[in-house]
């Protein structure tokens, strides 16, 4: 059974298509793309049927990931199949979880950073780059990139209990 991951940003065009693309990796070099699925979405609908934003899709290809990309908006009915909804901000993770319909879905939304050990508990946001450069869209992949390695292993720890 494939355990099933949803990145969510406010237009899924720049934070949370990222963090699909690099946790896509991560999955991939550890060997487990058969068992673990990623996509994502966004909170609001702003960007459906639209690409990633062009300075996502640079950033990423500059250091190495792929991404195939339509945004799309967030929809309450997907919590029945996902396990693992990560937004990218605490407002997100407010809405998320307002939108659950049930409480065990509720704890299903967690914030990205909270996965990254390192991170500072009392700023688990990653910052949303649209409206400025560059440097905005690296420091958002320098984030989303510290956060996926705790991310995988806890993924990874249970989809192994599954298979126990």
């Amino acid at each position: 059974m494939t355990y099933r991951v949803c990145f969510v940003c406010t237009g899924n065009i720049c934070r949370s298509p990222m963090a699909e693309a690099v946790f896509h990796a991560r999955v991939e070099d550890a060997g487990l793309g058969g068992l673990v699925a990623a996509d994502s979405a966004g909170t609001d609908g702003w960007h459906e049927g639209e690409g990633a934003d062009p300075r996502t899709v640079a950033v990423l290809a500059e250091n190495g990931y792929a991404l195939d990309h339509t945004a799309r908006r967030f929809q309450q009915s997907w919590f029945a199949r996902l396990d693992l909804v990560i937004a990218l901000d605490a407002g997100h993770l407010r809405a998320l979880r307002r939108l659950a319909p049930t409480e065990r879905d509720a704890a299903k939304v967690r914030l990205l950073r909270s996965y990254d050990p390192a991170a500072d508990t009392g700023d688990l946001d990653v910052s949303d780059p649209y409206y400025g450069g560059a440097d905005g869209f690296e420091e958002c992949l320098e984030m989303v990139e510290a956060a996926s390695g705790g991310l995988l292993a806890a993924v990874r720890e249970q989809v192994e209990g599954r298979a126990a």
